[in-house]
C-alpha cells in the first residue's frame, strides 16, 4: 500500500498548510469534465455496477483530498444514509481507508489520485482501473470523481464566502476570488453544456492524457 501512504502524506500536508485553491480557468475544465461524464455514471448504475455506498466512498475520498467543508458535511450525511458506518466515515475524512471493501480500494485510490493531481491522473493509473473494473465501471468511477470535484471547486469558495461574514475568512482566499468563482459558475454552466454536446457529437474520448 505504498501509494496509499503517499496519498495520506499529501492529505496531511494539505490540512497543515492549506491546499491551493482552484483557479477560475481550472474550474471551467472541472465543470466541463464533470458534466461530460454524467452519462457514464448513469450507465454504470443502470447496469448495477456501482451502488450508493461505493459512490459515497469515492465522493468522501475526493472531498477529503480537496478539503471542502461544505461537501464534507453533505456527503457525510449521504454516506450515513447509504449505510456506511460512522467509524468508516470518520476514518475516510482522516485519510484512512482501512475499512473500505477490498473490491472498492482501487477505485477509491484512483479517485484520490485524480483529485491530488487536480484532474490530471497518470495514464497508468487509469489503465489499471479499467483493467480491474472493466471500461463501463471505470468510467462510472471517473464520472463520480469528476462530479464531486466540480462540487468541491465551487463549494470551497461558497463556503469561504459564507464564513467571511462570520469573521472566519479563509487565509488562502479573497472576496474578489470568491465572488468571481460564484459569478463564473452561472456563466460557465451553459457554455460547458454546449461544449459537452459538441464533444459527444464528435465522439471525443472521456479522458485524454498529454
Amino acid at each position: 500500500m505504498v501509494y496509499a501512504k503517499y496519498v495520506l502524506g499529501v492529505n496531511f500536508m494539505n490540512k497543515k498548510f492549506g491546499r491551493k485553491l482552484y483557479s477560475i480557468g481550472e474550474s471551467y475544465k472541472i465543470m466541463y469534465k464533470g458534466i461530460r461524464t454524467i452519462g457514464a455514471l448513469k450507465k454504470a448504475k443502470s447496469e448495477d455496477l456501482m451502488d450508493s455506498k461505493f459512490i459515497e466512498r469515492i465522493m468522501l475520498a475526493v472531498t477529503e483530498v480537496n478539503s471542502c467543508p461544505m461537501c464534507s458535511y453533505a456527503h457525510t450525511k449521504a454516506a450515513l444514509e447509504a449505510g456506511i458506518d460512522h467509524e468508516e466515515i470518520k476514518n475516510m475524512m482522516d485519510g484512512i481507508i482501512d475499512n473500505i471493501p477490498d473490491n472498492e480500494i482501487e477505485g477509491v485510490l484512483f479517485a484520490q489520485h485524480y483529485a491530488d493531481k487536480r484532474g490530471k491522473p497518470s495514464k497508468e493509473s487509469w489503465h489499471k482501473v479499467v483493467a480491474v473494473y472493466g471500461k463501463t465501471k471505470a468510467e462510472g468511477i471517473l464520472a463520480c470523481t469528476r462530479m464531486i470535484m466540480m462540487g468541491n471547486a465551487y463549494g470551497i469558495p461558497l463556503g469561504s464566502f459564507m464564513h467571511r461574514f462570520k469573521g472566519k475568512p479563509d487565509e488562502r482566499s479573497g472576496l474578489i476570488y470568491e465572488i468571481g468563482m460564484l459569478l463564473t459558475f452561472v456563466i460557465f454552466l451553459p457554455i460547458s453544456l454546449i461544449h459537452t454536446l459538441f464533444s459527444a457529437l464528435l465522439k471525443k474520448p472521456l479522458i485524454t492524457f498529454k
